[in-house]
């Protein structure tokens, strides 16, 4: 590994890598690059991957660590079952704040790499080979990560899941749980299947990278519904107030980030900030004041959207690198920018929206300086 690990592996050097390494390591050649090539990419999600095993759906599928460690945190002290442990990077996290850790997999190959990953330092774990439908702990909290793709394709109806959402919800309807599910599940779907009680919709990066559903014990406090952003720290939930009010644009416009817009927690989110909404169907907010940490986008011009007229005020304020936002119409960002043949020099954002209703709704453009 260690020989392997010195070659560049790039797409112009591959093949050539390939066979120089194959004159030392024989057929063992395409594991030993494709492990090295798995732990490189790797080092996005996790800051301790430079001697772990991984296979590719493994590592796709796998938490990120932030956000293991923001699970574990919320498990901390409980005995824990990670009854889909794979290759361990759940547990990698869990062993250090729960009580006693527990993982399980019905992938011998996988278990063997678990085994491996969390032998290299902290706390030992134990591990056995089980069935997530066939519970073989009784007290502990269960965690569930079910299995979403099947090779390249993702599996989109949680019922298709491996194990199915719905047969998991059921073995466990009198256990505690969390369950970690794909951010775009249909939380309608989860609701027919009997599930009442918190899910936390989490973001990282500037992307939402799960929807975990907690048990009602976990949750607490009538927590519904709760976005976590572990780039700032913030999170709020379904339990504060939410009586936002809706008007025009004023100096800031916001666009909330992923997991407060997929929580449904924009007019929670609003009046913790003193915002208000531009539209009560649009996720967009509004205030003369911009929130710490937060992006936002200064506004210089409102302006009925078409093409022509956006086209002239970005030529007019020799703009030759835009940022376009869209929410509500029916636009193609990359192909707008394309046809709007921008020659300029200075920077800009415009997001697009349709406000009102009916027929008295109508497309409407932003031209915004970003706040960074």
């Amino acid at each position: 590994m260690a020989e392997v690990a010195r070659y560049g592996l790039t797409d112009s050097s591959l093949i050539s890598d390939i066979a120089s390494a194959r004159t030392y390591f024989g057929n063992r050649t395409a594991i030993l690059v494709e492990t090295v090539k798995l732990r490189r990419k790797a080092a996005a999600k996790f800051a301790h991957a430079a001697d772990w095993l991984f296979t590719d759906d493994a590592l796709q599928q796998a938490t990120a660590e932030p956000v293991a460690r923001h699970r574990a945190r919320r498990l901390a002290g409980a005995v824990v079952h990670d009854a889909t442990c794979s290759i361990g990077t759940e547990l990698a996290a869990l062993r250090h704040s729960a009580s006693f850790t527990l993982g399980s997999d019905t992938d011998p190959v996988r278990l063997a790499m678990a085994g491996h990953n969390l032998g290299l330092d902290g706390p030992a774990v134990a591990l056995c080979r089980a069935d997530a439908l066939r519970p073989v702990t009784g007290n502990a909290v269960v965690l569930v990560d079910p299995a979403r793709r099947s090779g390249t394709r993702r599996r989109f109806d949680p019922r298709a899941y491996l194990p199915p959402l719905d047969e998991l919800l059921d073995v466990l309807r009198h256990r505690e749980f969390a369950v970690k599910c794909a951010p775009g599940i249909d939380f309608t779907i989860v609701g027919q299947m009997g599930f009442d009680g918190e899910i936390e919709v989490t973001s990282l990066g500037g992307s939402v990278r799960e929807a975990c559903l907690w048990s009602r014990g976990l949750g607490g406090g009538g927590v519904r519904r709760r976005a976590t952003m572990l780039d700032t720290g913030e999170q709020i939930d379904n339990t504060a107030p939410d009586d936002c009010g809706v008007a025009a644009a004023g100096r800031w416009i916001v666009d909330p980030d992923g997991a407060v817009v997929r929580a449904g927690l924009v007019r929670h989110y609003a009046v913790r900030h003193g915002l208000w909404q531009l539209d009560p169907d649009i996720a967009y907010l509004s205030g003369d004041h911009l929130p710490d940490g937060v992006r936002g986008f200064e506004v210089l011009e409102i302006l009925a959207f078409s093409e022509r007229h956006l086209r002239q005020a970005l030529s007019a304020r020799d703009v030759g690198s835009v940022e376009i936002l869209v929410r509500g119409v029916d636009v193609d960002p990359d192909a707008l920018r394309a046809r709007m043949r921008l020659r300029g020099s200075m920077q800009a954002t415009v997001v697009i929206t349709r406000l009102g209703a009916g027929a008295a709704s109508r497309a409407t453009a932003f031209l915004c300086r970003p706040s960074r």
